[in-house]
């Protein structure tokens, strides 16, 4: 992804935190969702587990590591542009990493159904965009941020954790600005955890596990 306006551009090469002081254990072994639950959302450790297939959200109130199977990715040549996305493209503008914690803040509104993202993940997300893991793609309309999503992007995996939109349609135009970045800078895999009926209308699809894990190696591999 190119930031633009002033933004980092992802092409430096982030900054690699202290190792976890955490073993977690390898999802391929493991039939739950929930593979681990503790540990903390140190730099080292949330890197740990995005390169093992785990990312973190909460269960329960306590800090869960997940492997869902089967597991939501958007193919980077298969998002679905439908006839009315078109014109929202065409009045809003896509800026990369101008605004990181306001579309976090913005995802993790309480008034939004089922939320999980609270202060200690706004905290550790926005150091890890400090340290050049973490992105935002956003829509802006008059300078007002509209919308955007937020994930990590490590070698040729990004990871998209939750998305937001104050207009009609402006998350998926991030999710498709996001898709057409990633395609252009290299990246094979687009996470999306899980396929939503929502997601489904963009061209996520489903894949099992191992299937995940196999593209997840080919990712970082790259």
């Amino acid at each position: 992804m190119h930031g633009r306006d002033g933004a980092r551009d992802s092409r430096v090469v982030p900054i690699e935190p202290p190792p976890s002081r955490w073993e977690l254990p390898d999802p391929a072994v493991d039939d739950d969702d929930v593979i681990a639950v503790g540990g903390d959302l140190e730099p080292g450790t949330v890197l740990d587990a995005y390169r093992r297939g785990l990312f973190p959200m909460r269960a329960e109130g306590l800090l869960a590591w997940w492997s869902p199977d089967p597991r939501g990715v958007i193919p980077l040549d298969g998002f679905h542009v439908s006839r009315s996305l078109r014109p929202v493209i065409a009045r809003v503008e896509v800026r990369v990493d101008t605004a990181f914690e306001a579309v976090m803040r913005a995802c993790a509104d309480p008034r939004r159904p089922h939320g999980w993202i609270d202060e200690s993940f706004v905290v550790a997300y926005t150091r890890l965009h400090d340290q050049g893991w973490a992105h935002s793609v956003e829509t802006w309309c008059r300078d007002e941020l509209v919308g955007g999503l937020y994930g990590l992007r490590i070698g040729g995996l990004f990871a998209g954790e939750s998305m937001f939109h104050r207009i009609s349609d402006a998350s998926k135009v991030a999710c498709w600005a996001a898709t057409e970045l990633l395609r252009l800078d290299g990246a094979v895999l687009f996470d999306v955890q899980w396929t939503t009926p929502h997601l489904k209308t963009l061209g996520a699809v489903d894949v099992t596990r191992a299937e995940y894990l196999h593209m997840l190696g080919d990712a970082l591999a790259g």
